[in-house]
């Protein structure tokens, strides 16, 4: 029998791909490639990051970027996510600080929208690995339960309804929203 190894390719090596069209992750050095995930996904993805950034963007409180950003978690395999959303707080990253390329920063706040391919077990072991790596809080967006699943360090994972409001807790101090607004019009 004859195996094949895998070559892992750099953060770096990474980058480069996005310029010729492949967009995708790094898991320890392996690629895997992303596709686009849908209307239902890119609305909620963007209905949620207007609601936040009305909020932190004329507070100054940090940086709220979108998956084409990525975040370098580790290197020597590199690892660089794509989070839906990012908000990464002015003191985990100053506002003056230029970054041209991936975040080395882990997110204070990740956002994912689960996309119509996720199985919950998937969806709950990346809100899982955010925390491993210094993540606060994680919401898990579902746009076909309608429903936002609160993931936070040594907590257990909340379900929120259309019924119920998201909170910035000590994270985003001050900010709340109906669970509504992320899928309503």
């Amino acid at each position: 029998m004859t195996t094949t190894a895998t070559k892992l390719i750099t953060a770096d090596e990474l980058l480069q791909l996005y310029s010729r069209g492949v967009r995708g992750e790094l898991i320890r050095g392996e690629l895997c490639e992303t596709m686009p995930s849908g209307g239902r996904h890119g609305e909620a993805v963007m209905k949620t990051g207007i609601l936040l950034g009305n909020f932190i963007m004329p507070r100054r409180l940090g940086r709220l970027a979108g998956s084409d950003s990525g975040v370098l978690l580790e290197r020597d395999p590199d690892t660089v996510r794509e989070p839906d959303i990012a908000y990464i707080s002015a003191e985990r990253l100053p506002l003056d600080v230029e970054v041209s390329g991936y975040y080395e920063v882990v997110p204070d706040l990740v956002v994912e929208v689960v996309s119509p391919s996720d199985s919950a077990s998937e969806v709950m072991d990346k809100a899982i690995m955010w925390l491993s790596f210094g993540a606060r809080m994680v919401w898990a967006v579902n746009p076909e339960t309608r429903s936002v699943d609160v993931y936070r360090p040594g907590e257990r994972t909340q379900t929120l309804t259309q019924t119920d409001t998201l909170d910035g807790l000590d994270i985003l101090p001050g900010f709340t929203c109906p669970v509504a607004d992320i899928f309503g019009f």
